[in-house]
């Protein structure tokens, strides 16, 4: 697999199921922005907040190239469908989603406690002009499933098995996929400036061994009380390596 350029973003990205890419990094002479909500806001809401951004920057809205969402509860593969079908619906306006290929990279996650009324934006990326002094990169979240399946559960790894040794299995699968997406998009561990962690379970037992030892903490591991978006997954990772992050 090899990426595909989006000229109309400035990045480009590895092919991933409808709903998101699988990671975006930006093309020669772009670099990536990324924008951080003090608290989530709801998506219609915050898809027109970025609106207002990227265009105040005087950016074109192609130049949306990654997301990271915050939604109440795990979503069944049903419901995770019709949600990505509205979602999608925006950035087909945007002229992003051509109806098969997207090349937005996002994550969306579910608070285990302080849960959010509804769907919604936690961060956004975007390109901007200028050369990156180091690698752009953002990797979407992955859980421990083989994406592209007609459900999760049939590429689950361990289903149902939040043991010490289960979690282990999954983290180790869930990270193996973020080191192939960072080498698709030319980079590694060494490149990023930030990895996060999504479980309500314990990882201390493989915390050193799988995931420090193996560069994925190197500026230290954002761990978010969450659960994946779909029932039945128990741990997902993304990262980036990204040099202007903002807050507002």
């Amino acid at each position: 697999m090899s990426t595909i350029d989006f000229a109309p973003g400035g990045y480009r990205f590895i092919k991933g199921p409808f709903q998101y890419s699988a990671g975006v990094a930006a093309l020669p002479g772009f670099r990536l922005v990324r924008v951080m909500f003090r608290n989530p806001v709801p998506l219609d809401e915050g898809f027109s907040r970025i609106e207002s951004i990227v265009k105040a920057a005087g950016r074109p809205l192609t130049s949306f190239a990654a997301c990271e969402l915050r939604s109440p509860a795990p979503f069944t593969d049903a419901g995770f469908k019709a949600f990505n079908e509205v979602y999608v619906g925006t950035l087909s306006r945007w002229g992003l989603f051509d109806g098969a290929t997207n090349p937005v990279a996002r994550s969306n996650v579910c608070p285990e406690i302080h849960k959010p009324t509804s769907p919604s934006f936690h961060a956004f990326t975007y390109t901007e002009p200028g050369d990156a002094p180091n690698k752009s990169v953002v990797v979407a979240g992955s859980g421990e499933a083989e994406e592209g399946h007609a459900t999760y559960r049939e590429k689950l790894i361990r289903p149902g098995d939040v043991s010490p040794d289960g979690l282990r299995e999954k983290a180790r699968w869930v990270l193996g996929e973020m080191e192939r997406r960072l080498g698709l998009l030319g980079a590694s561990w060494v490149d990023t400036t930030a990895a996060q962690v999504y479980t309500v379970h314990d990882l201390h037992p493989f915390l050193a061994d799988e995931i420090v030892r193996r560069g994925a903490a190197r500026c230290g591991l954002t761990w978010h009380f969450c659960r994946p978006p779909v029932v039945d997954l128990e741990y997902e990772m993304d990262c980036r390596a990204v040099s202007d992050e903002r807050v507002i």
